[in-house]
């Protein structure tokens, strides 16, 4: 086989995969909805939200990146409502499927067609009694409870305070993250400037 013949064949198979792709059709992972952020949203049976209650953002919040949130401790809930119902409804109870307690302060309103944000000015809701230690990474299940709009469930990442995560208020009783080594200097006999 000439080297034209090699260099043809090995194009062909190199491209199988790419051409492949594009044969995925209606099914393609980029004709599913998603969520541009590392925060959870409600996304059910192929739409966004569920029961006219839409999640833009969902997360627990963890420790430092390095750092941990002990078993026993507690950890913040911060979730964004947006009712689409024609009626105002309200967020009366949440359960952390395995992970502990969850604490609100009384239930939260969620006027129609308006955001409602849990963690402005400081969270609403707080797992406490953790049953395990938290690190960041890990995934929560939530049963939301609603006043007209019933029961809801979602999955939410716990995230580290990191990145654009640095601007919450750290989680009650978090371990600090071991310090950072920083680099030495070290001088040579040539650098004597």
């Amino acid at each position: 086989m000439t080297s034209r013949r090699w260099i043809i064949a090995a194009a062909a198979f190199l491209a199988a995969p790419v051409l492949a792709g594009c044969a995925a059709g209606f099914d393609a992972n980029t004709n599913k909805p998603y969520a541009p952020n590392e925060a959870a949203a409600l996304i059910q049976d192929g739409s966004y939200g569920a029961r006219g209650v839409k999640i833009p953002q969902a997360f627990v919040l963890g420790p430092d990146s390095g750092a941990r949130l002990a078993q026993g401790g507690s950890a913040p809930i911060y979730l964004h409502f947006v009712n689409t119902n024609g009626e105002a409804d309200s967020l009366v109870g949440v359960t952390a499927e395995g992970l502990g307690t969850v604490k609100m302060a009384a239930p939260i309103a969620l006027p129609s067609n308006e955001g409602v944000n849990t963690g402005k000015p400081s969270p609403q809701l707080m797992i406490e009694g953790l049953t395990k230690p938290l690190s960041g990474g890990e995934s929560v299940k939530l049963a939301l409870q609603f006043a007209n709009a019933g029961s809801v469930s979602v999955t939410v990442p716990v995230v580290t305070r990191s990145r654009e995560f640095t601007q919450y208020p750290s989680a009650p009783g978090a371990t600090p993250a071991p310090p950072t080594p920083t680099p030495t200097e070290t001088h040579t006999a040539e650098s004597g400037h």
